[in-house]
């Protein structure tokens, strides 16, 4: 029989809750279980000593009779110390797409236009300001 470590949803609906349970892979996801070997609460903050709970007596007999964990239980389990897990990389994942690189570059093209232009008028001379010193003088005179 071949087993998993893997998690059972509980909890209502949008309040999630895993229990950590030793199944056979052939059985439904929330269905027949052999062991409940721990549980996660997703809901609580990431800090929280609470968010994941394992039995790791029973998890260590399991993983030497053959379970195999899943992703996310191996992650948990790696945390705990009860096995090495590969860290995984996918460096493509924080790449842009074809259409946000294209509004990125028109971005970009559009400050450099607005710095180019705010630097032409900036060096370009005053031509108010003798204007506006000569309102000045008159209000001085009166």
């Amino acid at each position: 029989m071949a087993l998993k470590i893997r998690l059972a949803r509980g909890g209502s609906k949008k309040r999630p809750y895993y229990h950590v349970v030793i199944a056979d892979v052939r059985s439904p996801r929330d269905g027949r279980f052999l062991e409940k070997v721990g549980h996660w609460n997703p809901m609580l903050p990431r800090d929280s000593e609470e968010r994941v709970a394992l039995d790791t007596d029973r998890i260590k007999y399991w993983l030497e009779h053959g379970a195999q964990p899943t992703d996310r239980v191996a992650r948990f389990i790696s945390d705990a110390g009860l096995i090495e897990r590969a860290a995984r990389n996918n460096p493509n994942k924080a790449k842009l797409g074809k259409k946000a690189e294209e509004r990125l570059a028109e971005k970009k093209a559009k400050e450099e236009e607005a710095a180019a232009a705010a630097a032409e008028a900036a060096a370009a001379p005053a031509e108010d300001a003798p204007a506006e010193e000569a309102k000045s003088e008159e209000a001085a005179a009166e």
